[in-house]
């Protein structure tokens, strides 16, 4: 058994693009087998492994191993392949074999001429081994060439047959290391002439098929002018109307990617059609880009975006502020002094979470404006118990004044009184074998933990007039975001060299100015304050300066935002 691998060179950054890995950064592993004959049902054996690993063209190790098959090589595949019992007779086994090829291959990206054949084997002997298949991405060179090498260049798509097509270096001879050095030359040429159509990311070479609409593909030179760079782009069609908006850490690749098979979306495959330009806004970091989508989205609302149109369709919940209060569902905040959560991007869970309140706390559910000293009849509800009917007089204004501020405490810091109850009539309602009516509490219980953990988020940062943060990012440069009042207002790397506190300083000089929304409102939507709280709390940020108080109640909602979590869709604020 021989083995010769070669130190990696990592002299530029992998996975830059979240949809595609550039080529030239990814490792593959050619690999070839000879066997004792063409179907593993059939008890047939593998002889011999060859191996190639590259990386940016270039070789980074070789492996090569005779296996014992523990049975006779047939004649005529010994004079195919020049493996003999002989030869074979020392080799290892494949218990021994395998383990030593699998760990030459780890985090690789498998490459097989006709890879049914040979990784079938392989994963057939891993079985059978007990040894566990590693979760290898798998890359058909023969399933390629049959999308670009057409009967003219060659009668068939076999790899000696390619091999002369590509000029490649090896000679295919039916041994396992010759014939994955030939297959290494035949991927480098089916890529060099995929390069060409715009193919450029493993993502596209693993989707390539030439069958992408010829319209598309002679689109791609609307991504030439755009920028290797984070970023904001927008397709349009003839009349200038926005019609798709995206980002990305690298414009060009990306929207590249639109023009060939890796696009499978059938309504963004229309969109491309009707698109004949794409603009870009470039950005600093990939949180200014993000943001700047959602404020895109919102301005143009693209036909083709299904999320983040309509920013200002949303409901709170609010607590009124009146001799009798209550609680209501209203489209927007007002300067009224009243408390408010929210906001719900869907009306039915502020129904849901208004409904695990009314639980609780048996204030009146009546929309009508009642003076100091109602006199009407009471409701259902307070037949019920449901309500304490100030209506009627039944309860004094301090007593309903004592469970309004306890109802208020659960909106704004503690929800344990609602989660408790809540909690004890689902287990009530569980041992009676009720599960459909404890789901429902379940899931009314969530809309509400959730929502409030959520309030109490945004409104800490909302509150802030300034946040100042900075995080290292994978080139090792600083990346520093302003924020004021919940809306990104500034954003920038520093540059290398630069004084930071220079920099931090001029970047808060021309940083947005932001006013303060009404009562809990972020400056920005709800899903951007969500994003910049995302980027805050990530790994690695640093404060460098908080201007006001950013604190959430240590016995907030968010100690049980994960434990309520339903099993059906009733998300307050989803992105």
């Amino acid at each position: 058994m021989t083995a010769a691998p070669v130190t990696p060179r990592w002299d530029a950054q992998r996975g830059f693009d979240e949809l595609g890995r550039p080529l030239h950064d990814v490792t593959f592993c050619v690999v070839d087998l000879e066997t004792t004959g063409g179907s593993v049902a059939d008890g047939d054996m593998i002889t011999e492994i060859g191996a190639v690993k590259v990386r940016g063209g270039e070789v980074l190790g070789e492996f090569q191993t005779l296996v014992n098959p523990h049975t006779s090589i047939p004649a005529f595949i010994a004079v195919l392949t020049g493996i003999t019992n002989g030869m074979v007779a020392d080799a290892p086994p494949i218990g021994a074999a395998l383990p030593a090829f699998l760990e030459f291959a780890a985090g690789s990206v498998l490459v097989a001429h006709n890879a049914r054949f040979d990784v079938g084997f392989l994963r057939h002997f891993a079985r059978e081994q007990d040894i566990v298949w590693p979760d290898f991405e798998v890359l058909d060179t023969v399933k390629l060439a049959r999308h670009v090498v057409t009967r003219d260049e060659a009668p068939n798509h076999k790899l000696s047959s390619l091999a002369r097509v590509f000029r490649a270096g090896t000679t295919p001879n039916h041994r396992a290391l010759a014939d994955a050095r030939a297959t290494v030359d035949v991927l480098h040429g089916l890529m060099e002439r995929l390069g060409g159509l715009g193919v450029h990311t493993l993502e596209e070479l693993q989707g390539y098929s030439s069958k992408v609409a010829g319209a598309a593909r002679r689109k791609r030179h609307l991504a030439e002018h755009l920028p290797h760079a984070p970023g904001v782009y927008l397709f349009r069609d003839d009349s200038s109307r926005v019609l798709y908006v995206g980002t990305s850490r690298d414009l060009r690749r990306r929207v590249r990617s639109y023009f060939t098979a890796s696009e499978r979306r059938t309504r963004i495959g229309e969109m491309v059609q009707i698109a004949s330009s794409v603009s870009a806004v470039e950005c600093a970091t990939p949180l200014e880009a993000s943001v700047r989508e959602l404020r895109l989205i919102a301005e143009h609302k693209p036909p083709y975006n299904r999320r983040s149109r309509h920013p200002e369709k949303v409901t709170w919940l609010k607590l009124t502020r009146e001799p009798w209060p209550r609680l209501s569902l209203v489209k927007r905040v007002l300067d009224d002094d009243a408390d408010y959560l929210g906001p719900f991007s869907s009306r039915a869970a502020a129904e849901s979470s208004l409904a695990a309140l009314h639980e609780v706390f048996p204030i009146r559910q009546c929309n009508d404006r009642f003076g100091r000293q109602p006199r009407r009849s009471a409701c259902v509800l307070a037949e019920m118990d449901r309500c304490l009917a100030p209506c009627d007089g039944s309860v004094d204004p301090q007593t309903y004044a004592a469970v309004v501020r306890q109802l208020r405490d659960t909106l704004l810091t503690r929800p344990d009184d609602v989660v408790d109850l809540v909690h004890a009539r689902m287990s009530a309602l569980a041992a009676e074998e009720r599960f459909e009516e404890a789901a429902h509490h379940r899931d009314r219980l969530a809309d509400f933990v959730r929502a409030a953990a959520r309030n109490q988020r945004l409104t800490a940062l909302t509150g802030c007039p300034e946040v100042v943060a900075a995080r290292r990012e994978e080139d090792g440069r600083w990346a520093v975001h302003v924020v004021r009042h919940g809306r990104l207002a500034a954003a920038g790397v520093i540059p290398a060299g630069t004084d930071a506190v220079a920099y931090v300083d001029g970047l808060r000089a021309s940083a947005e100015t932001v006013l303060p929304a009404i009562g809990p409102t972020p400056a920005a939507s709800a899903e951007e304050s969500e994003r910049i709280l995302r980027w805050l709390e990530s790994p690695g940020v640093r404060l460098v300066e908080v201007v006001g108080e950013w604190a959430c109640p240590v016995r907030g909602a968010g100690r049980h935002a994960t434990a309520y979590v339903p099993t059906a869709p009733a998300s307050t604020l989803g992105p």
